[in-house]
């Protein structure tokens, strides 16, 4: 539909006769002249604030990871910064009635990949999710929180100060529209974006029936990595975690472990990111290898999308988001709006 007329608003406006000539369904065709003008009103007022995004479908910052999923949304709802949703990330996910051990080790496993060069994701749930958020923001690396209700709402809604501090440093998104509230349907559908933009996701704490074991199935779906931190045996919240390692997921014990695991979708550049691990070296160093210089060869001068660049270079883009923030943390390229990067010519790989 997109293509077919050219963006949204304009999907919006056609008539039921030239969406069904375009190819919509009958359902969907009764479903676009359903919409409330109020409803498109109140979008368009929330996307009329400034750090408020609609990335589409179309647009050069739509995450590259996400488009690979079997049904990603057409739009995403931003506050914060587009961007960093292009950066490599990993999902930091648990139960919301996490014992105090569970917290402590969400919290240390957030810093220590995001001192390491990842954002890290996690969907704004009280417990485990809270503390990832919290440590990563500490750490001063981007968190991106994926929500289960619309950009204007935050659920719960004691997590208002913590959704905006993520807006600041981060990215709070949704695929729901303004206005639409939290319904329990929601949070599962949620969960497959947090697993679609990560490269791995990361099972702290979790009962047999928790909505993490869910991100998990959905993440080994999707071909992500999938992790778990085992617990004392008779702790009802190691089950699921204990579960998911029987099944297959990774025993981990740091984010070293974690590094390690997803060096191959990092480009060949494992080193550096473990160099980087632990509160000792919370800065980037170290030498992006050839497979960056290559990529820098393939970038040229001019500012490309990670989408340009997977089809110049052929590397998936879990590979090339890898390669792109080592190099922005070694200070060789710079981040541009709508989630372009560019070679900065006054620095050289080491």
């Amino acid at each position: 539909m997109l293509e077919a007329f050219g963006g949204p608003a304009a999907v919006c406006r056609a008539s039921s006769r030239d969406l069904s000539r375009a190819g919509l369904s009958p359902a969907s065709v009764r479903a676009l002249q359903q919409l409330a003008p109020a409803d498109l009103q109140r979008t368009d007022q929330w996307l009329a604030h400034a750090g408020h995004h609609a990335v589409t479908w179309s647009d050069d910052a739509y995450p590259a990871l996400l488009r690979e999923i079997p049904d990603p949304p057409v739009v995403l709802f931003v506050r914060g910064d587009p961007r960093v949703l292009c950066l490599p990330q990993l999902a930091v996910v648990g139960s919301r009635n996490a014992t105090p051990a569970g917290i402590d080790t969400a919290r240390r496993f957030a810093a220590e990949l995001g001192h390491a060069g990842f954002c890290i994701t996690s969907g704004l749930a009280l417990g485990i999710d809270a503390a990832a958020h919290q440590a990563t923001l500490q750490s001063g690396a981007p968190a991106v929180a994926v929500c289960g209700t619309g950009p204007d709402i935050v659920y719960p809604p004691v997590h208002g100060k913590l959704a905006r501090a993520i807006a600041e440093r981060g990215a709070v998104l949704t695929e729901f529209a303004p206005g639409v509230g939290p319904r329990r349907a929601h949070f599962p559908r949620r969960n497959r974006l947090i697993s679609g933009l990560c490269v791995g996701v990361l099972v702290i704490e979790a009962g047999q029936r928790s909505g993490a074991l869910i991100t998990a199935r959905l993440a080994a779906s999707q071909g992500r990595e999938v992790f778990a931190v085992p617990g004392p045996i008779r702790e009802p919240l190691s089950r699921g975690c204990h579960q998911l390692i029987r099944q297959g997921a990774t025993l981990v014990e740091n984010g070293g472990d974690i590094v390690r695991e997803v060096g191959s979708l990092l480009g060949g550049l494992a080193q550096p990111f473990e160099q980087n691990i632990g509160p000792n070296n919370p800065d980037a160093a170290g030498s992006a290898g050839e497979a960056a210089k290559c990529l820098l060869d393939q970038m040229g001068w001019q500012p490309v999308s990670v989408n340009e660049l997977v089809r110049w270079t052929g590397l998936t883009a879990a590979e090339l988001c890898s390669m792109l923030v080592a190099l922005e943390l070694a200070g060789c390229v710079v981040p541009l709006a709508g989630g372009r990067f560019q070679r900065r010519e006054d620095r050289a790989l080491p």
